[in-house]
């Protein structure tokens, strides 16, 4: 899938340090079985990575969704259930219905129960979860997060698309690009508990308190639920508000998809620019008719690749998610874990009428 890329020699691995968890659980007694698993964990936390450990066969993944019908992060698994079969192991992905705080959180519990070697999560909420995160831990499945992060002590990795602070950051240079500088502008949202979009959303309000957005206005962040039909009448709506309305930026491919819909059907086309994070083939046709000039995004397949050959070198003992250490992700080449378990992907792509052509997914 991705033989136009290199792959690179793994560099030695630095000596993982999970202190924290061994020292609480240290100091459990009794011969319980909850008690044995906690001085597994204790005793596995110690350990050191082995960057020359072969990605061990039969490793079972499963990618937990925010939401079920999500269509970009579909792309992302499989492409991640696909690397999976690269490396011998197998994949499968679960997710709720909805994208609630809670929602995740029976579906981790299954996943423990079904003792799967690592479960990886675009985490609806980042705390809502952490408990039961903690217990497949515990049990010494691996878990990373990707897409959207939990709180840092509920997983071993999480895997970033690109980094946040340029990802909100180049959001609002872009459509202040568009707008000349000046007027009122909206975010078009996910959900109010999306770990990504609130660390986008709060680099976005951070990059506006500068001089050169003096002139802008963010009057409100709205939320659409990742919904196609929420996101589509929260988009009616910030434009009934707020007629006289220069820009929404939707860090959100449903948000974004949506709101393209109602501004190509409506007045406003032309009028109201459109920016954010979506897919080439949900947003072709918005960019063939002139509703959107430009958004951006990583490459969603190579997101999910990148996080499947992490959980297998988690898995697989090559890595412990200590800073420093290095894992070969396949083709994609040599990658480095950075501050706090954080991997990132690389930077987005823009995408415009000149290049969206070129891609298809």
């Amino acid at each position: 899938m991705y033989a136009n890329l290199p792959a690179r020699r793994r560099a030695a691995a630095a000596t993982a340090a999970a202190c924290a968890l061994a020292t609480v659980l240290a100091g459990c007694s009794g011969t319980t079985k909850d008690s044995e698993e906690k001085a597994a964990a204790s005793r596995a936390s110690g350990a050191t990575a082995d960057p020359d450990a072969p990605l061990k066969k039969g490793l079972k993944l499963a990618f937990l969704r925010k939401q079920i019908n999500n269509p970009y992060e579909k792309i992302v698994d499989e492409a991640g259930i696909a690397a999976a079969a690269e490396f011998g192991g197998t994949g499968k992905e679960v997710g709720p219905s909805d994208a609630g705080a809670s929602s995740q959180v029976s579906y981790i519990n299954t996943l423990v129960r079904q003792r799967q070697d690592a479960i990886l999560i675009a985490a609806n909420d980042p705390n809502a979860v952490c408990g039961p995160l903690k217990q497949a831990m515990r049990k010494d499945i691996k878990v990373v997060a990707y897409d959207s992060d939990t709180a840092k002590d509920c997983r071993q990795l999480f895997i970033n698309q690109a980094s946040t602070e340029e990802i909100g950051r180049s959001l609002v240079r872009d459509m202040a690009e568009q707008i000349g500088h000046q007027g009122k502008i909206a975010i078009l949202s996910a959900t109010q508990n999306a770990t990504n979009q609130n660390a986008w959303i709060r680099y976005m309000k951070d990059e506006l308190t500068k001089p050169a957005y003096r002139k802008m206005d963010l009057v409100r962040v709205a939320y659409g639920d990742d919904a196609d039909q929420k996101s589509f009448q929260q988009t009616q709506g910030l434009l009934q508000a707020y007629p006289d309305l220069k820009g929404i930026i939707s860090p959100t491919t449903v948000g974004i998809s949506a709101a393209a819909r109602y501004l190509s059907d409506s007045s406003y086309k032309g009028k109201v620019v459109l920016n954010g994070l979506g897919t080439p083939n949900q947003m072709r046709k918005y960019i063939k008719d002139g509703t959107v000039e430009r958004f951006s995004l990583w490459d969603p397949e190579k997101l999910g690749y990148l996080g499947a050959y992490a959980a297998a070198a988690l898995a697989s003992g090559q890595i412990t998610g200590a800073e420093g250490e290095t894992f070969t992700a396949g083709e994609l080449g040599e990658y480095t874990i950075g501050t706090d378990g954080e991997v990132v992907l690389g930077p987005p792509t823009v995408f415009t009428e000149d290049n969206i052509d070129d891609f298809d997914f």
